[in-house]
């Protein structure tokens, strides 16, 4: 199970927002590149990245930083997240050495895109489902949605997604404990990998997850508990790797 440390963008910086609220952000850094070697001297297989501006425009806003994380470490799998609403600027990030992407509302809006996106781009595609008490929220969380997250799911199978990113709000940067029962829920529904993302507070919601990893769990998504010191990256892959062996 990958371990993957999150780089949310806001204005440039390195943040942490507490359940997706723009006013609630705690500056980590002022250079995405120095935060990023800082999780590959970790032992970092995989980053997260999230242009949160352009969660809200609706079009990329820190994609130069992100080129430069890409630059500084072209052999680290990047994964984007954020504005991404279509094909030329999947095509952008992609050229600019971005690993995979992730279709966040647009895959609720117009779900027909994820399978143009698939098409178009074989293996890059991740879908985010970002819910709130199992109902998916777009526009940067700022809305809620009638669809219910599994249902969404269901609907992406056989477009050749690579895998999903399943978030839960009410926990994501509360360090309140992961919801790894509606995680495991969601990955025994469907075929796609699962992405744990939200509330990691430390080695025991590692546990959780690992414990029930063959679900479907690829990985799970760690932000606010990496910057803030309650789960040492390291630690964690450790602990993921014996229990998997």
């Amino acid at each position: 199970m990958l371990i993957i440390p999150a780089i949310d963008l806001k204005e440039g910086r390195c943040v942490r927002l507490r359940q997706g609220r723009m006013d609630e952000a705690t500056v980590f850094g002022d250079d995405p590149v120095a935060m990023a070697q800082r999780w590959v001297e970790a032992g970092a297989a995989r980053l997260h990245m999230v242009d949160l501006d352009g969660a809200f425009a609706g079009a990329p806003q820190n994609a130069a930083a992100i080129a430069a994380v890409c630059r500084a470490f072209p052999d680290l799998p990047v994964q984007v997240g954020g504005g991404i609403r279509d094909l030329d600027t999947i095509d952008g990030y992609l050229r600019a050495g971005v690993r995979y992407v992730i279709i966040g509302t647009q895959a609720v809006r117009d779900p027909d895109f994820v399978a143009s996106a698939c098409a178009a781009f074989e293996g890059a595609v991740i879908v985010g489902l970002d819910a709130r008490d199992g109902r998916v929220a777009v526009q940067g969380w700022a809305e809620s949605s009638e669809h219910l997250a599994l249902d969404l799911a269901q609907r992406f199978q056989g477009l050749g997604v690579t895998a999903i990113v399943y978030t839960d709000i009410g926990r994501d940067g509360m360090l309140q404990g992961v919801n790894a029962a509606a995680t495991a829920a969601l990955a025994r529904a469907i075929d796609i990998p699962v992405i744990a993302s939200g509330g990691v507070q430390g080695l025991a919601d590692i546990e959780r997850l690992q414990a029930v990893a063959a679900e479907g769990i690829e990985g799970v998504i760690v932000g606010r508990a990496l910057y803030e010191g309650t789960l040492d990256l390291g630690a964690a892959q450790r602990l993921a790797a014996g229990a998997a062996e």
